[in-house]
């Protein structure tokens, strides 16, 4: 036997695809749950130490001809008497209890006090995003396929205006045109679709602007790409080729925005439902820091960061399904 034959090749040490791209992936949800739990931890500090920077609750709370010892009986029944640093440590202890305390001001747990509000909240968020995907998609779908012309730019100047216009002021005059004028809908309230109507929209203006021109930009790049005109010499229709390759491949810009837009529509809550006195976390935050009720503020604020966080978690995992190429590159 000769002397080559008696050498062993080898054993390959390749990973099999789908097992690297599980692994990838595993990787990449444990970095951002990490990142995730760091921005919070920050967010919760900041908004500990800057809230304390508005004044003392007890002045709100006791009647202006309060004694000086009354005020020293209410804080040390609040805890607001201890060393600042130990009411730091006792906040945190708390949230890894999911215990944020009791509200200053209501004396109910703030967790019952969030779960009261935030159906509210998330009723008007979806509702918003709901009319933003309804408007912005086709929005932007027919501004690409009628680029540079007057239909295009009747689209592209109502998302100026919309981009361009703060929400209060466009909820101020949804009032005064549907409610006041019109006595179409109510102005405010709570409870049926009709109060639901003029928040929604009011919400959405913005995201539909961001969203239908991001989407517009994103299909005229897809559309001029070599595998779009392959497609249309081989005898498809603009509407199958836009929906069959176009919307795809333009997607992940615009995932990366509805995402955000997510969060952004339960951050800008807090005006709309001022406006609309919507009973949500929006209004409940304004009120909070009214009050200087810093549990209540605390549990807020960290409320919508971990929205924030989570919604760019998901989307960034989305990446994966939308893209295998993101999925193997990372």
């Amino acid at each position: 036997m000769s002397e080559v034959s008696l050498i062993t090749p080898p054993a390959r040490t390749d990973t099999p695809p789908q097992r690297r791209d599980r692994t990838n992936l595993l990787r990449t949800v444990l970095k951002r749950l990490v990142t995730a739990l760091f921005v919070l931890l920050c967010t919760a500090t900041v908004s500990f130490f800057l809230v304390r920077l508005s004044g003392d609750p007890v002045k709100i709370l006791l009647p202006p001809d309060a004694t000086v010892q009354q005020e020293h009986v209410l804080r040390a029944s609040l805890g607001l008497d201890r060393p600042l640093m130990t009411q730091y440590l006792d906040y945190l202890w708390g949230l890894l209890r999911f215990d944020f305390g009791d509200s200053l001001v209501y004396g109910q747990p703030v967790r019952e006090i969030l779960a009261d509000r935030l159906p509210a909240t998330l009723e008007l968020a979806a509702a918003a995003l709901a009319v933003t995907l309804v408007i912005a998609i086709p929005a932007g779908v027919f501004a690409a396929m009628r680029r540079g012309r007057g239909s295009d730019n009747t689209v592209m100047t109502g998302v100026l205006l919309g981009q361009s216009t703060p929400p209060f002021w466009v909820g101020i005059l949804l009032i005064l045109v549907f409610a006041v004028w019109l006595h179409a809908l109510p102005a405010s309230g709570y409870g049926n679709l009709a109060n639901l109507v003029l928040p929604a929209i009011t919400l959405a203006v913005y995201s539909v602007a961001v969203v239908a021109r991001l989407l517009r930009s994103s299909l005229i790049d897809v559309l001029s790409s070599d595998h779009i005109r392959s497609a249309r010499a081989k005898g498809f229709g603009p509407l199958k080729v836009v929906r069959t390759h176009g919307l795809r491949n333009a997607s992940l810009p615009v995932v990366t925005v509805v995402g955000l837009e997510v969060g952004n529509l339960l951050g800008g809550a807090i005006l709309t439902e001022r406006v609309f006195s919507w009973p949500g976390v929006g209004q409940l935050t304004i009120e909070a820091i009214s009050n200087r009720d810093f549990p209540l503020v605390q549990a807020t604020v960290l409320f919508f960061a971990a929205t924030f966080v989570v919604v760019n978690l998901l989307v960034d995992l989305s990446y994966s399904f939308l893209d295998p190429r993101v999925r193997t590159s990372r």
